[in-house]
């Protein structure tokens, strides 16, 4: 079974859930291409990675830790989030697995692959299923943000689209989120 990124259930409201998620490591990529398109123009780099376009980290005791040979493979997990920035490019990561960190994780040969620490920190989060489109997205992050508001919490930076199943499920079977930080 794909590990799932780990978080707590702070409060449960009708239209969303507040979560405390812990810190943990995404490999990332910028794409220029629109919303409905981010995720498959991201996905063979990312895929790469984890399937070993990387080298592995060996650590010596005393020292620093020095990289050795040819990737090392990380299994996949989910969810895979995408978020718009401000220049009109999209990121899309990979959620790594929980056991690896800063130190253990390998180091892309792809340039244009980030490992980033995301910090420990509560956010909002709607499920819904269907499609992974854009309008369907919007539609649940205005959503999302309305509630947010009318329950008196105050939402900071880019909100995030969560896919957790692969392109091969059924639209009606599928996990999606939106997710927002919360102050």
């Amino acid at each position: 079974m794909t590990e799932q990124q780990p978080y707590q259930v702070l409060q449960s409201h009708p239209q969303f859930e507040v979560r405390s998620y812990p810190a943990h490591l995404v490999a990332e990529v910028d794409v220029q291409a629109p919303f409905e398109e981010a995720g498959n123009a991201a996905f063979s780099t990312l895929l790469g990675y984890i399937t070993g376009r990387n080298q592995a980290r060996q650590s010596i005791a005393m020292t620093a830790p020095v990289l050795q040979g040819p990737g090392q493979k990380i299994a996949m997990t989910a969810p895979v989030v995408q978020a718009e920035q401000p220049t009109g490019m999209q990121t899309v990561a990979f959620v790594l697995p929980a056991d690896l960190t800063p130190e253990s994780a390998p180091v892309p040969t792809d340039p244009r692959v980030r490992i980033r620490v995301v910090p420990a920190g509560r956010a909002a989060a709607v499920r819904y299923s269907g499609r992974w489109s854009q309008a369907s997205y919007e539609r649940h992050c205005t959503e999302l943000l309305s509630a947010l508001v009318a329950h008196g919490y105050q939402p900071i930076g880019q909100p995030r689209f969560a896919r957790f199943d692969p392109p091969f499920k059924p639209w009606f079977l599928r996990r999606n989120e939106v997710v927002i930080d919360l102050a």
